[in-house]
């Protein structure tokens, strides 16, 4: 009683990898990996470690210790997302104000139902204990989670909230897997093509990033697989190349991908 049964890996878990980033308490790691296969989840990635797999991290993971075992490390952001298709941020940072354009906050529902219609790999990124992830690693992430916590306490402890986001996507067996998921290099040039797309619109500074944050966001949200991506990625560029000949930009003439008729 207590121990792990011999049976199979739950499928909604085999695409699902949770993203450690800076963890510094040997316990805490433990815990997380105890967390996980709770509910099935064994693929675990620590990026930027601050501590070691130690006797500590073992004894707190209890029967969880191969997901220790097993875990990879990393040190470089791009690395370690390399063959993931979707990012998800978790942060328990709420700003208001004009800043809620960038971090659009998902709950774990929202979340689930997002993981459940992509298919692909997804990484779910829990950042360091007592900071959380920085604001250019949110700023890195395809889409963000927050747990609904009491605003007079509103941060979990690292391993509460990977129980929470683990129990959330194996709810009643939701996940699913879509024939045709986004993959990690088409992910990446939609990204490229939408950062092109908002640098050509005719804001400036703040607001052009904004926009194009929020284009990006709600394209994401909308779990494109791979054929569909492929089909916005060249919409994006004759969108980009017309507005940068509209606007008389170098880059049409030096870095165009797609020659724009002249309609005069």
């Amino acid at each position: 009683m207590g121990g792990r049964a011999e049976i199979p890996l739950p499928e909604h878990a085999k695409d699902v990898v949770v993203v450690l980033v800076r963890t510094a308490n040997p316990g805490n790691l433990g815990a997380v990996a105890r967390a996980m296969l709770n509910f099935g989840f064994t693929k675990l990635r620590l990026l930027d470690a601050q501590c070691e797999i130690d006797e500590d991290a073992r004894k707190r993971a209890k029967f969880a210790g191969s997901v220790l075992e097993d875990a990879q490390f990393y040190t470089d952001w791009d690395e370690c997302m390399s063959d993931i298709g979707m990012v998800i941020g978790t942060t328990g940072k709420r700003e208001g104000g004009g800043k809620t354009s960038f971090r659009h906050l998902m709950d774990l529902e929202q979340m689930r139902d997002v993981v459940k219609g992509h298919g692909g790999m997804v990484a779910i990124v829990f950042g360091e204990e007592g900071m959380g992830l920085s604001t250019p690693e949110l700023d890195k992430c395809d889409l963000l989670a927050t747990i609904p916590t009491w605003e007079g306490y509103p941060i979990c402890n690292l391993s509460h909230a990977v129980i929470l986001a683990m129990y959330s996507l194996s709810f009643n067996e939701l996940l699913s897997n879509s024939d045709l998921p986004l993959e990690g290099g088409t992910r990446e040039i939609l990204k490229q093509a939408l950062s092109e797309f908002s640098d050509s619109l005719s804001f400036e500074g703040t607001k052009a990033r904004m926009v194009g944050q929020t284009v990006e966001r709600i394209m994401l949200r909308g779990l494109p697989n791979d054929d569909e991506a492929q089909q916005l990625i060249g919409s994006l560029v004759q969108a980009t190349t017309a507005l940068q000949k509209v606007s008389d930009d170098d880059n049409w003439r030096r870095g165009r991908r797609k020659r724009i008729e002249n309609q005069d």
